[in-house]
């Protein structure tokens, strides 16, 4: 870090920038409703020497990023064996890919959309009545940065989000009217989806297609609706920074209105850009898949860009929950119909709330490697 970064660091009390930050309430999208022309401090990823993301922002184009078609997966048995290669390919290689065709309606993609504006763009008055960042007893949350209070540099977005699934049903007097129905609707769709891709993902492990379904992967979800403002300074800071998915699959829509890009994976050490494609969702391995298969599927780092276009806004379903009593005391290891002689356990057995719970009360540090990877590493045997 320079010296003029130096300087311009000890000028500032960081705790109680934050503290401030928080305590508005308003979030990144009050800062640009404000009219702010240059980013605050608190978010400037090259003054808190978070360099690691900021120094790669080139992107090749000579890769063909996976796109796997879900339309005749359940015709045909010669097509829904080449759709089961093509998944096991893609998170074998990737760790992630763009499903098209599906089964969710684009009208029910655009009132996501719609819903996710129509939340952040509110009357703040109304949106500061959810604001918490009470993880362990509120479902449903509205903050900017999970680990605001911890990161050595804050990103460029706020977030809605809420727990739903089997052992979690929707309360819709929980939910901000703005957008309750189609959040219920949406996460619906998402939760059948989230079935039939599991079954595809066991088939692709050579197990029986119920397998990850009944092993409860698919019974909860976690979904963030981001909404990331056009910044005055996008080079200065991010709108995600480099990491992994906690869970075992996230379903991510993202907004293709004008264009906008931001989501990138790194892919043989390159960052490459996931370009929106109307009507399709990204699917991408997060860590418990890649534990519960051994290294077969690997969760790929990615991270998302700050833009000074806007705002961008996605919804990412994140599959894993831990509040329920069931879920907290479930053990997941390395299924054993994978293991073999020559393919040992590599990761020893782990319940979704150790690894959510080490994944937020770590702090993330200043090194060239991001930490969500060395936190599965951490229940390597």
């Amino acid at each position: 870090m320079g010296t003029q970064a130096e300087e311009l660091k000890s000028s500032y009390d960081w705790k109680t920038e934050v503290k401030a930050f928080d305590e508005s309430k308003a979030g990144v999208k009050g800062l640009v409703d404000a009219g702010v022309s240059k980013i605050p401090p608190l978010f400037n990823h090259k003054l808190n020497n978070n360099l690691h993301d900021l120094s790669v922002i080139s992107t090749n184009s000579n890769f063909e990023m996976p796109l796997i078609n879900f339309n005749s997966i359940d015709k045909e048995a010669n097509m829904r064996s080449k759709i089961i290669d093509q998944v096991r390919n893609a998170c074998e290689k990737w760790g992630l890919f763009q499903l098209i065709n599906h089964g969710i309606p684009t009208s029910i993609l655009d009132e996501m959309f719609n819903g996710i504006r129509r939340f952040h763009e509110q009357d703040l008055k109304k949106k500061k009545g959810y604001y918490t960042r009470d993880y362990n007893n509120k479902n449903v949350l509205y903050n900017s940065n999970y680990n605001l209070h911890e990161a050595p540099a804050a990103c460029w977005r706020d977030t809605l989000s809420f727990v739903t699934g089997v052992h979690r049903p929707p309360n819709p007097q929980e939910l901000p009217s703005t957008c309750r129905d189609i959040m219920i609707k949406y996460t619906e769709f998402i939760m059948k989806l989230g079935k039939r891709i599991y079954e595809v993902l066991s088939e692709a492990l050579g197990l029986n297609p119920n397998h990850l379904n009944d092993i409860g992967c698919g019974d909860d979800i976690f979904a963030l609706f981001h909404y990331y403002p056009a910044c005055p300074e996008p080079e200065l800071t991010m709108g995600s920074t480099t990491h992994t998915d906690s869970g075992f699959i996230t379903i991510l829509l993202q907004d293709q209105i004008g264009g906008l890009q931001g989501l990138q994976v790194l892919h043989e050490n390159q960052w490459i850009d996931v370009t929106p494609i109307p009507g399709a969702l990204v699917v991408n391995v997060g860590d418990l898949l890649q534990l519960v298969s051994n290294d077969m599927f690997r969760s790929p780092y990615h991270r998302v860009l700050a833009k000074n276009e806007g705002p961008r806004v996605s919804a990412a379903c994140a599959f894993r929950s831990y509040r329920h009593p069931e879920n907290s005391s479930r053990l997941y290891g390395p299924i054993k119909e994978l293991l073999s002689i020559e393919n040992p356990p590599i990761y020893r057995e782990i319940t979704v709330q150790e690894i959510i719970k080490r994944k937020h009360s770590k702090k993330v540090n200043e090194t060239d490697q991001p930490q969500i990877r060395k936190l599965l590493h951490q229940f390597m045997l």
